[in-house]
């Protein structure tokens, strides 16, 4: 996405704070004025061609190791040595809905990456709504999961930090305090889960980014996030952490009232992208919206990644053939295509 690795990104950012200016949202806009830039442009080339892959998957029972394999070499996923953190959407646990990635998934890919030459592979999360991670995390079934890999599970809510000036101004938060779990892994990996948000309109690779910021720092459910604008933070939050790709997990996804209280929707598609704006877009289009209707994603595409569809190198199945039609409360009805 990006000509500079995450490495030199977060050094960069280390040692230059940018200015900073409270946005807000006018209209439906998070700009008060479009043709602003609340981002310093050194530290984010323009995106290139983006890779996504749609890749059909009917069941949370099949070799989804293999299919997560597939998906990540569709896009060209280079982790050969590399330090991975896989960040799932772990949210609340409640057994007859579909609220979390899906433990199995998670599993699968860190399976899936380890084949493919990664040094290590932890999985880590910081759940905004319930304050026990334990608990989300034992009740869900990912430690479970996770130990029958033999992988390491870290609570980004409690985890070490480090201080991130940001590099985007959309809230007046100046910089981020991140989990030691992000910023010292050379690659993250946004697995969220398929979902519809009752704030957002939806929620892809770029919100679950809130999960990477820790509760004891921020709160819960990261109340300064949503204080500070909460279309604007997930820019902000997204842009910081960088996530270098994403896997969506849309085998059984989420709508209507989302991201806790919906009702599970079987899209069978996993969706993978080596850009999370793009990922996101296509994401977006899988779940019968208009990726330019929504907000923070349309802005996104201005400096985070790619947003023109010309420029989305699309692989597996045709996004027309595999679109569900998530229902939305009826406010984002407009967000629909």
């Amino acid at each position: 996405m990006a000509t500079m690795d995450r490495r030199t990104f977060l050094a960069r950012s280390a040692v230059a704070a940018g200015a900073v200016g409270a946005a807000a949202v006018v209209g439906g806009r998070i700009l008060r004025h479009p043709q602003e830039r609340p981002w310093d442009e050194g530290a984010f080339a323009p995106p290139g061609t983006a890779r996504v892959a749609v890749l059909r998957a009917t069941s949370y029972d099949i070799s989804l190791d293999e299919v997560v394999g597939d998906g990540l070499r569709a896009i060209g996923a280079d982790v050969r040595g590399a330090r991975v953190l896989l960040k799932p959407n772990l949210v609340e646990f409640d057994e007859d809905t579909a609220i979390n990635t899906d433990p199995r998934l998670v599993a699968a890919a860190v399976v899936a990456l380890r084949r493919m030459g990664a040094a290590d592979v932890v999985v880590g999360e910081g759940p905004g709504h319930r304050r026990d991670t334990q608990f989300v995390v034992t009740s869900s079934g990912l430690v479970e999961a996770l130990d029958a890999v033999d992988a390491r599970f870290v609570d980004l809510n409690i985890d070490g930090v480090t201080r991130v000036p940001l590099r985007s101004r959309y809230t007046a938060l100046g910089a981020l305090w991140l989990p030691r779990a992000i910023t010292d892994a050379d690659v993250v990996i946004s697995m969220p889960k398929m979902k519809t948000h009752h704030w957002a309109g939806l929620t892809l690779s770029l919100k679950n980014c809130f999960g990477c910021v820790p509760g004891r720092v921020y709160g819960w459910p990261k109340n300064a996030l949503h204080w500070a604008g909460l279309e604007q933070a997930i820019l902000d939050v997204a842009a910081a952490v960088r996530p270098d790709y994403a896997i969506v997990d849309g085998i059984v996804g989420m709508e209507g009232n989302g991201p806790i209280s919906g009702t599970p929707v079987s899209s069978n598609v996993l969706v993978f992208g080596n850009d999370p704006v793009a990922t996101d877009v296509i994401g977006a289009r899988v779940m019968g919206f208009d990726p330019l209707k929504v907000v923070y994603l349309a802005e996104a595409a201005r400096f985070l990644g790619q947003g023109d569809m010309d420029r989305i190198r699309t692989e597996g199945e045709v996004v027309d053939d595999v679109t569900t039609d998530f229902a939305v409360l009826p406010r984002f009805a407009p967000l629909k295509a």
